[in-house]
């Protein structure tokens, strides 16, 4: 299965989605409003991705697991930083050719490459995601019938 793995805060700076709150809460509902807006944009394949955040510093009581609207989301509590997590996944990562990390940081990136993985910067991967999607063809609305189909209709059911 692929696995899409995201830098979170590299990506949060790089979306410009943030929380309307600055302070002690304002890292946490700029993370939610992150998540929310991947998990509008990415509906279903959001069960492929897994953010993870820097959280060396983070609040007492932050798990350090949690899935928001079908996206895993880990915070680095044990590491100096998300980039060391990361890292560490790539290194674990039975399939890495499956993997695409999203980071703008070279170290990342260059870690992915090492293992074969993809590498997107955040601004490569944001752009494709918030591309206008193509209506697929089951859910365009069938053309209006001409006047001589009605026509034709009409006099097939007997209506006048």
């Amino acid at each position: 299965m692929a696995l899409t793995l995201i830098d979170g805060y590299n990506l949060l700076h790089a979306s410009g989605v943030f929380g309307k709150e600055r302070g002690p809460r304002g890292f946490e509902l700029s993370r939610l409003a992150l998540l929310d807006h991947l998990a509008d944009r990415l509906g279903e394949k959001s069960t492929g991705v897994l953010v993870v955040f820097d959280a060396a510093r983070a609040p007492d009581g932050l798990p350090g697991k949690i899935t928001h609207r079908g996206i895993r989301v880990w915070f680095a509590r044990e590491y100096p930083d998300a980039d060391s997590l990361i890292e560490e996944i790539l290194e674990d990562e039975r399939s890495p050719m499956s993997v695409t990390v999203v980071s703008n940081d070279r170290r990342l990136q260059l870690a992915a490459r090492r293992r074969r993985a993809g590498a997107v910067s955040c601004d490569d991967w944001l752009a494709e995601l918030r591309r206008p999607r193509a209506v697929p063809q089951s859910e365009t609305k069938p053309p209006e019938p001409t006047p001589g189909e009605v026509e034709h209709w009409k006099k097939l059911f007997g209506i006048d």
